[in-house]
């Protein structure tokens, strides 16, 4: 088995999945302790119509993606702002015209024949050395973001309201983490795809929020789990020909059984 290591295309997959893992880990803890995940799976959804015109354009993949992201999470942001009391539909509506959108472009794209579910569930083994260096590069900018305003986005994930009355910009905070939420499900394409990026973002973060009692524990438990579950669905992945987003979403909810079966266990030997 170890010899596959020394294959140029599974250096990159195994160097993408840490640095991928890393990010989702990070952003994960954030979404779901400001329950906004159903905001980021719309989000990620609608980035696909960056994917098509991306590819009617002859435009670089993960520029095209990253600014329709960026501007759904922008026009995300601001109408959730306004009205939240809609969220649900506007979301709905987001995440409907952009996959629409992407689909229509490669319609429109003269001769091409590419295999779109690669960008549906990733193919983590075409990633390339410069898809590494936009990784590496959002992963610096997630961490920045994290240590320079940790105390401003933990008041805003524990009271938006209170942290707003007591002078800190939780709007700011709030839009800040929509557009990293957004960079990275871009940069999770080639991992896990866009259909499962969501659970890569979730399931690792259910089982930190569980073990952990602070924000920083959890970031890092949680970007370090979903780095031992892309590992291992990428190895299941390799051994058996299998889809890769696939098998590294499956070893992270098989992971979710056994921590869930395993809390249930010591649950009952408190009572016994």
């Amino acid at each position: 088995m170890m010899e596959i290591l020394h294959y140029t295309f599974i250096q990159n997959a195994l160097i993408a999945g840490v640095l991928v893992s890393l990010a989702a880990g990070i952003i994960g803890s954030l979404i779901v302790v400001n329950r906004m995940v159903f905001l980021a799976g719309g989000i990620a959804h609608s980035s696909y119509g960056g994917i098509g015109m991306a590819i009617f354009f002859g435009l670089p993949i993960f520029f095209g993606a990253s600014l329709f992201a960026v501007g759904a999470a922008l026009l995300v942001a601001w109408f959730t702002l306004k009205q939240r009391h809609r969220t649900d539909s506007f979301i709905g509506l987001v995440w409907a015209v952009g996959m629409a959108i992407g689909v229509i472009f490669v319609d429109l794209t003269p001769g091409y024949h590419v295999d779109l579910m690669s960008y549906l569930f990733g193919s983590i083994l075409a990633v390339s050395r410069s898809d590494l260096g936009f990784m590496g590069v959002l992963l610096l900018l997630i961490l920045f973001a994290v240590h320079r305003w940790y105390r401003e986005i933990l008041a805003v994930s524990y009271d938006s309201n209170y942290a707003a009355l007591r002078g800190i910009p939780a709007n700011f905070i709030y839009l800040m983490i929509l557009i990293l939420a957004a960079l990275t499900v871009v940069v999770s394409i080639k991992v896990v795809g866009l259909i499962l990026v969501i659970a890569l973002m979730t399931i690792p973060t259910y089982i930190a929020e569980r073990s952990t009692k602070t924000l920083y524990g959890m970031m890092m438990l949680s970007g370090l789990l979903a780095i031992l579950f892309t590992l291992v669905g990428l190895g299941f992945s390799y051994r058996y020909d299998l889809t890769s987003g696939a098998c590294i979403i499956l070893a992270a909810a098989a992971g979710l059984a056994l921590f869930s079966l395993g809390s249930w266990i010591r649950n009952k030997m408190k009572k016994t």
